[in-house]
């Protein structure tokens, strides 16, 4: 597998679209650490799995509205006091 900086990948991003087109892999690299990978892609099933939602939307109840008093930690600290 190729690896390249993204500084390198963004100068030179056609060749490694090339590379990738031919069927290997580029690992994308932040300062020497991986981050990301270039994949050929394939007409294959690629989907991510997927699974039905577990309740409708109009029953996920929205948070109170914030009174202009109250600060953002006490809004905060008030959200997490419910769980």
């Amino acid at each position: 597998m190729d690896s390249v900086n993204i500084a390198t990948l963004k100068a030179k991003l056609s060749q490694y679209i090339r590379i990738v087109r031919g069927g290997r892999q580029v690992q994308i690299l932040d300062r020497n650490t991986p981050v990301a990978r270039l994949i050929p892609h394939s007409d294959q099933n690629d989907a991510l799995p997927s699974q039905p939602a577990s309740r409708h939307l109009q029953d996920v109840k929205l948070p109170s509205r914030a009174s202009k008093n109250r600060n953002s930690l006490q809004a905060l600290m008030e959200e997490r006091s419910d769980r």
